[in-house]
């Protein structure tokens, strides 16, 4: 009786080892959701690429505390209350460890959201989404805070869409 409570529950378990493979592959089910979880990280790449594939139109390059930093601007000119795209590429790579952040408005920031640039290493640029306040200040301007690992800071505007195509 003692054999029997013991290969009753070895069976069991070999049945259900069993039954978590996939017969054309062998693999476990934890190996497939490795798998699915890898084609789920290149499926996201892939959508994290086409994301940064859109229409930018370069603004120029700025100085920004020194720094010769170059700008686009994507999704079409600045309307309140909508959403802007920043494209910043900085004049040194340091893989993104720099933090860089922008708002649209005055360069105090009021009734403006600040969004926080995403490097993207592909490209080694950051991109930045804000979106504008609604009223849109007179003279409303990208504003741009470049944050360096050391902690130093330098501010300095960029001219939105719709004022470089008005010069």
């Amino acid at each position: 009786m003692k054999k029997l409570n013991t290969i009753i529950p070895a069976l069991a378990a070999l049945g259900l080892l069993a039954n978590c493979s996939d017969p054309n592959t062998g693999a476990s089910e934890d190996d497939q959701g490795h798998a699915h979880e890898e084609e789920k990280g290149d499926h996201a790449h892939q959508e994290e690429e086409h994301e940064h594939e859109h229409e930018e139109i370069a603004l120029g390059t700025f100085d920004i505390g020194g720094n010769s930093v170059e700008a686009a601007q994507g999704h079409g000119e600045v309307a309140p209350g909508k959403e802007g795209h920043l494209v910043i590429k900085l004049p040194f790579n340091d893989s993104g460890e720099t933090v860089v952040r922008a708002w649209i408005g005055t360069e105090d920031r009021t009734l403006s959201a600040v969004g926080k640039g995403e490097y993207a290493p592909s490209h080694d640029d950051y991109d930045i989404h804000a979106v504008a306040p609604d009223p849109l200040p007179e003279g409303a301007k990208w504003w741009l805070e470049i944050e360096k690992p050391d902690g130093s800071k330098a501010v300095g505007s960029i001219p939105l869409l719709k004022d470089v195509e008005e010069d």
